[in-house]
């Protein structure tokens, strides 16, 4: 017989953390295995040791002990949107925080405190019961966790800085099994770590979120038909130059459930509604759109417009980079490579910057990227495994022809790209920083199954 992997691990050992934990352990026997392996990029397939569901802090620490103890990998699952797949480990142990959702709110000091393993759906639900939110992910289901850590982006970045400019404190779990308060007074330097320098230090279990006077917006879509692409996308940056912070406005060149290429316009305004109707006028006015469905909705909503057309166990293959202007040669590069997709699932996303996140000083946090005007999110999405090389090549392809414009990566759009690339998303000043950092929080890297920061020796 095969020896599973949580054969190769002392039983009684298994036993006792079992018996001690407030949650859940499971193994391979465990009827609920195959669901606790399933992460929102269905290409990902690994086959952890354990998974330690943790209901607790406890249960962080004594699962982080335990992985110490026995040698095994460790990984954090949060919300499980990591495109890398690094929420799970090969024959390892997961800490995975699915059992900590709770979010408290306090409406008075515009502060929320979120567990580590809540969503943006869970977060974005407490805040909006109180006229409140922060900046979180546009597809509800993703972690606050992960999304934070990385940098964060969202529909009220240009307004209040990113996920990780909010995060104003922190509970973290260290390697050794330490439990620390982190925020401005206490373990200063740690939070600055937290604020983009990914999961590198220890298990957060617990957000503390600065919030914002945020309910009611005008949001929604303007699709156009592909042909006009060169002319709307320059229209776009055009307009997008003398937006005001209010405003957030995305492209898409993407495929309608119908089979049409278009190029949409993604919209939040999130100031006063009356203002915001004369702000979006000349984007309502432009052209001559297949569709136009924008209005007031509340936050909530707008916050789970992509969430179908994002649905998790696709195959997904996905690429990322900054650039400083959205140049002519930059727009006629990206409608040249949608023209090549593989599959009508895959797209070309421009996720526009600015505002308050460029009035951050890069040295504040470990995101560095603040003069940026866009994101190039380059993503690959089919159905059929068996299709992986055309597709994945058509993303390796595009990114290949995205690059010469390039000012920068972001760590929450990487794959399995190497050092340099992890490099590249933080730039050698900061990355010698928070290499600095990991060694006096995690000097033996026990923390490695993500964008890895290596211990400065």
């Amino acid at each position: 017989m095969m020896a599973t992997p949580e054969s190769r691990i002392d039983t009684e050992s298994i036993a006792t953390l079992k018996s001690e934990m407030h949650g859940d352990l499971i193994d391979a026997k465990h009827a609920g295995y195959v669901d606790a392996c399933a992460l929102w990029n269905g290409m990902i397939a690994k086959r952890p040791a354990l998974i330690a569901r943790c209901a607790n802090t406890e249960d962080v620490v004594r699962s982080v002990k335990f992985a110490r103890e026995q040698g095994l990998a460790l990984s954090v699952r949060g919300g499980g949107h990591s495109v890398a797949g690094n929420a799970l480990v090969d024959d390892g142990l997961v800490v995975d925080l699915s059992g900590m959702r709770d979010v408290s709110v306090d409406p008075e000091q515009r502060v929320a405190h979120a567990g580590g393993g809540a969503t943006w759906g869970d977060f974005d639900t407490a805040t909006h019961a109180h006229g409140l939110a922060t900046t979180g992910g546009q597809i509800s289901s993703t972690g606050i966790a992960g999304l934070t850590l990385g940098g964060g982006f969202g529909w009220l970045m240009r307004s209040y800085g990113m996920a990780c400019d909010n995060l104003i404190g922190a509970e973290v779990v260290t390697a050794d099994g330490s439990v620390l308060n982190v925020n401005d007074s206490e373990n200063a330097d740690l939070l600055w770590g937290l604020r983009g320098g990914g999961g590198n230090f220890g298990v957060v279990t617990r957000f503390d979120f600065r919030l914002h006077p945020v309910h009611t917006v005008l949001g929604g879509m303007i699709v156009h038909p592909i042909e006009r692409a060169p002319e709307s996308l320059r229209f776009l940056r055009d307009f997008n130059r003398t937006a005001p912070d209010d405003l957030a406005v995305f492209a898409a060149l993407m495929t309608t459930p119908e089979g049409d290429r278009v190029n949409a316009f993604i919209l939040c305004y999130s100031g006063d509604l009356d203002e915001g109707q004369e702000v979006i006028k000349p984007l309502l006015e432009w052209g001559e759109p297949v569709m136009t469905q924008v209005g007031p909705m509340p936050y909530t909503q707008m916050q789970t417009l992509m969430d179908e057309a994002m649905p998790p166990g696709l195959q997904i293959y996905w690429r990322g980079e900054f650039i400083k202007t959205l140049t002519d040669d930059v727009i006629d590069t990206l409608i040249e490579r949608f023209g090549t997709i593989t599959s009508p699932l895959s797209l070309l996303l421009l996720e526009q910057f600015g505002g308050a996140v460029s009035r951050v000083p890069k040295d504040a946090t470990a995101f560095v990227h603040r003069d940026a005007e866009y994101n190039v999110a380059m993503i690959s999405r089919w159905e059929d495994p068996s299709q992986h090389d055309s597709h994945v090549s058509w993303a390796r392809e595009t990114h290949d022809a995205i690059r010469p414009f390039s000012a920068g990566a972001y760590v929450n759009y990487l794959g399995e790209e190497g050092e340099d690339r992890i490099r590249a998303a933080y730039g050698p000043d900061t990355y010698d920083r928070l290499a600095k950092l990991k060694a006096k929080y995690d000097p033996e890297n026990v923390f490695k199954a993500n964008q890895n920061i290596q211990p400065a020796r």
